[in-house]
């Protein structure tokens, strides 16, 4: 039978989770396609582009577009990581809104219960996450209290790191979904391309090492990938774009100590992802200001 056989029953769409950064919509993301497809990290602002990953069930299949998390921007590359969010959700047939139980709803959250309510085609799930991480007591509180913000077509209360509920979960979003097709075919788990995957898990690796100040002024960017074909192995040229000097110096660390760190950690993600062995090398580039400036900002692909 070809997976693009159309079936009655069979149901596909899009799915997109939304929540103030850092409830664990990347975690959750990952967690239902199987395999990592969206870097984590617990640095708020981690997700950078609507990364798709696809969850292949038998009577359905789901298309999960991790987004960045919603926010009050302050610089151009904010406000370019909110319209992202917002083009996905014009066209997303179900919204999934991350609220996580051992955390009050707050402000932030009702702004973003708000603009839910400038998508009126998508249906509303509910998602109340980090179920492990609260008391039943905490965890029934908040579920009440998720259900008084609005009318939601379904509330599904998960924990991604434990697993729990993750199938009545994937259940719940494929009842929704319209009856069509499969969209993508049976092997696929993202649409984001390999050098793109690799760029991410470097950034990854850098996020895990950094202070606090440094997340946004990130960037990392592909030369080259080259498979040498008479070894088992990828050469990986990257660059590492920070805005200013000093932020160059924290990353190369005392005698390129924590440059190598990166490295090292990154190329284990990267060697799991090609299955190859992997020589990865990483230039830091500075440049300036690159979050507020358009030429640039272009240049590095948002």
């Amino acid at each position: 039978m070809s997976h693009l056989t159309p079936d009655s029953d069979f149901r596909a769409g899009f799915v997109s989770f939304v929540g103030r950064p850092n409830v664990g919509k990347s975690t959750l993301t990952n967690a239902l396609v199987g395999e990592k497809v969206a870097i984590t990290s617990s640095k708020p602002q981690t997700t950078r582009r609507a990364i798709r990953g696809i969850v292949h069930q038998g009577n359905g299949q789901l298309i999960v577009v991790d987004t960045p998390g919603m926010h009050r921007p302050r610089t151009l590359l904010g406000e370019r990581l909110n319209s992202i969010v917002q083009d996905t959700l014009a066209d997303v047939d179900i919204v999934g809104f991350c609220i996580p139980a051992n955390e009050k709803i707050g402000p932030g959250d009702k702004y973003i219960n708000e603009q839910l309510d400038s998508f009126p085609r998508a249906k509303k799930v509910a998602i109340v996450t980090k179920i492990d991480a609260a008391s039943r007591p905490a965890v029934a509180q908040q579920l009440l209290a998720v259900s008084e913000l609005r009318d939601w077509e379904a509330i599904v209360p998960i924990s991604s790191t434990s697993r729990i509920q993750l199938d009545t979960l994937t259940t719940q979003l494929i009842k929704l979904m319209p009856t069509s097709q499969a969209l993508y075919p049976s092997d696929a788990i993202t649409d984001e391309s390999i050098e793109a995957r690799v760029s991410e898990l470097i950034r990854e690796a850098v996020l895990e090492g950094v202070e606090d100040e440094l997340p946004h002024s990130i960037a990392v960017t592909i030369d080259d990938m080259i498979e040498r074909d008479d070894k088992d192995l990828v050469e990986i040229y990257a660059n590492l774009f920070v805005e200013r000097d000093s932020q160059k110096g924290i990353i190369i660390g005392h005698k390129g100590e924590r440059l190598q760190d990166v490295g090292a950690r990154a190329r284990v993600q990267i060697e799991k992802l090609v299955g190859k062995q992997v020589f990865l090398s990483i230039r830091v580039k500075v440049a300036k200001d690159w979050q507020r400036d358009p030429k640039q900002l272009g240049r590095l692909g948002f």
